[in-house]
């Protein structure tokens, strides 16, 4: 009997994860929807400036800080309309081209 409320409380969080995270998306959403349609909300949009750089020959990096980039980025929880978020791309402000 144990073994059956384990499996049955399995089933429930198995089942409430995906409704949950798209309740999440569609509330970011609407945020993020909202904030465009009023500006006086704050802006939707943000930018980061970034650096290039290349790998060496001897394992090291060579960044180029003579020519900062900008992307424009969503500031919410998830992407949106093609625009990564805010908090992700500025976790990355040096980027490596292959």
């Amino acid at each position: 009997m144990n073994a059956n409320l384990v499996f049955v409380a399995a089933k429930r969080i198995l089942l409430m994860v995906p409704v949950v995270l798209l309740t999440l998306y569609a509330g970011d959403y609407t945020w993020f929807r909202l904030r465009m349609d009023r500006s006086n909300w704050g802006p939707a949009f943000g930018t980061v400036q970034f650096y290039l750089a290349t790998r060496t020959k001897n394992g090291g990096e060579e960044i180029f800080y003579d020519q900062p980039q900008k992307e424009t980025c969503a500031r919410s929880l998830f992407p949106q309309l093609d625009y990564r978020p805010c908090w992700y791309v500025r976790k990355e402000t040096i980027r490596v081209v292959r």
